[in-house]
């Protein structure tokens, strides 16, 4: 994990009274959300302010951490404008992250409840399990404060700051993604959840910090296939059909019999039918990258998702979504005491995380790697407001966090490669023994100097990433490919020109003078030891 520097700063208690006084009259305000436990405030009214009191240019992360006074009613935030209603759920939570790069936390909202319903990890407890909930503790001293307010700010660090790298992906000048449609209705198809051109904006969008750098084209393209003419389409939804049993408690206990689609059986199945379902689609690419978007539209009634609780789920070579008739279905998730309803006919949000991932190796907000458990974390704190992973928010916008990750990602592979790489030079070198052997004097000189230019833009690239200038980045890591590319053809053809030579040693003169002492040890040895009776008769009389 890169180095952080934490600074702490109070802000000024202007701002604290303007978050306050606009949360007051968020609350004041009549709102059908209203419950006995939490009133959403729209998160609007606080990033307003916010925003307003950041610097206009900032080269670092900024994070608020809000301690306000405590309100008359306990709230949450609200991130959209609908209400909600048996058929949708609203997940009110105390965060936010920005388009630019902030994001703040609000210690007096809540406490809010959200994870898994009945099993599983990442559940953020009311109760005192987690820094966010124990904050609403009144028992707890300074220290403990302290401590559980570090412990957030370190959570924030590792899962939205600074990521871990999904799946490492490489730099790519080209990118074409290919929409393709699997539909089995004969009638005209329902378009809504599945907007093309708003999960193309959400990429495509033009400004400043978007995804993609000055160097890279990423072009949609969209195509229709009707199951009933696509055999290995069908073939393929079979094979991958699997069934599991749930308990339910409705007047008793009920087994109910769901079917779902097993992802990896069927990513099999559609990367070995590659070049027959392209020219089915009619797709010819000569982008550096081709990702294509398998979305099977199924003419069913029943709720049917993949690996049972996902829409959409990326591969490094492919993204595949499915979507049935079913508009609703309840969820393993729960937030805020309530049941996560999901939206199964709306695909645009799962389609642009799965395509974070697949182009760009972009992490989930709710996933983290740890290296003591070699394995993957679960916590989904971060993982309501502007973010388009995770069961928990609705938004299709990105935040830096997403923005950042894609950009930083690729740069990093490229950085590890090229040291990589420029270590198995050296190797080389070593095993020809040494740079003086094996180099000459001329060629000496010449990879000395390659090799400081070399190291000098590697420490280019990492002072640019921790500026978040990505094109200076960029541009010092694509220049060092040149010199490391030196490097190698300096280390070959010094290589090529070393000969091989056998010099033979005359063989050492026979160790006669060592054969013969040991030869007469040897007689004497034995002839002692055959008369040793002789020798020790006298002493053995006198006893």
């Amino acid at each position: 994990m890169p180095k952080l520097v934490l600074t702490v700063e109070p802000t000024s208690t202007k701002l604290a009274e303007s978050i306050n006084d606009a949360i007051s009259r968020q609350l004041e305000k009549p709102s059908s959300l209203a419950s006995a436990s939490l009133k959403p405030v729209d998160y609007s009214v606080v990033d307003e302010v916010i925003r307003e009191d950041l610097p206009k240019d900032f080269n670092s992360y900024v994070i608020y951490i809000l301690n306000l006074r405590k309100q008359g009613h306990p709230y949450a935030y609200s991130y959209d404008a609908r209400d909600t209603s048996p058929s949708f759920t609203k997940c009110l939570g105390s965060l936010w992250t920005g388009r630019e790069r902030y994001m703040w936390v609000d210690l007096a909202a809540g406490p809010v409840e959200y994870g898994p319903a009945l099993s599983g990890e990442g559940l953020l407890p009311r109760g005192d399990a987690h820094p966010l909930a124990t904050l609403h503790s009144t028992r707890q001293g300074t220290r403990a404060f302290v401590a559980d307010l570090a412990s957030l700010v370190w959570s924030a660090a590792q899962m939205l700051l600074v990521p871990s790298i999904r799946v490492p992906m490489h730099f790519e000048t080209d990118l074409d993604v290919h929409f393709i449609h699997l539909h089995g209705s004969e009638q005209e198809i329902d378009s809504k959840g599945l907007d093309w051109e708003l999960i193309q904006s959400t990429f495509t969008d033009g400004n400043k910090n978007g995804l993609l750098s000055k160097r890279q084209h990423l072009k949609f393209h969209k195509h229709k296939i009707k199951l009933s003419a696509c055999s290995i389409c069908v073939a393929s939804l079979t094979r991958a059909m699997r069934s599991y049993t749930s308990r339910f408690h409705f007047e008793n206990y009920t087994l109910i019999v769901s079917d779902y689609l097993d992802s990896k059986q069927l990513h099999w199945a559609l990367r070995h039918s590659k070049h027959e379902l392209f020219t089915k689609a009619g797709i010819t690419s000569s982008a550096s990258r081709v990702v294509p978007v398998y979305v099977f539209d199924l003419d069913q009634d029943r709720q049917l998702l993949l690996d049972r609780y996902h829409q959409s789920i990326a591969y490094r070579d492919m993204v595949i979504a499915v979507r049935t008739k079913a508009s609703q279905g309840v969820s393993d998730y729960t937030c805020n005491g309530r049941h996560v309803i999901l939206q199964s006919r709306q695909l645009e949000r799962p389609i642009v995380g799965s395509l974070l991932q697949t182009l760009w190796g972009v992490t989930p907000t709710h996933l983290r790697w740890s290296t003591s458990h070699n394995n993957s974390i679960v916590d989904y704190t971060w993982s309501v407001g502007q973010t388009p992973f995770g069961p928990f928010s609705d938004l299709l916008s990105l935040s830096f966090v997403q923005k950042d990750a894609a950009h930083r990602n690729s740069l990093l592979i490229t950085f590890n490669n090229s040291v990589s790489s420029a270590i198995e030079a050296l190797q080389s070198v070593k095993a020809h023994g040494g740079e003086r052997k094996l180099l000459g004097a001329k060629r000496h000189a010449e990879f000395m100097q390659r090799w400081h230019v070399f190291y000098f833009k590697l420490e280019k690239v990492m002072s640019s990433l921790s500026l978040f200038d990505f094109g200076t980045a960029l541009y010092f890591m694509k220049s060092s490919d040149h010199d490391l590319m030196r490097l190698h053809r300096l280390v070959y053809d010094a290589a090529v020109e070393v000969q091989t030579t056998l010099v033979c040693f005359k063989d050492p003169p026979f160790p006669w003078k060592s054969i013969l002492g040991f030869c007469c040890m040897l007689i004497l040895g034995s002839y002692f030891w055959m008369k040793k009776d002789k020798i020790f008769s006298s002493k053995k009389k006198q006893f």
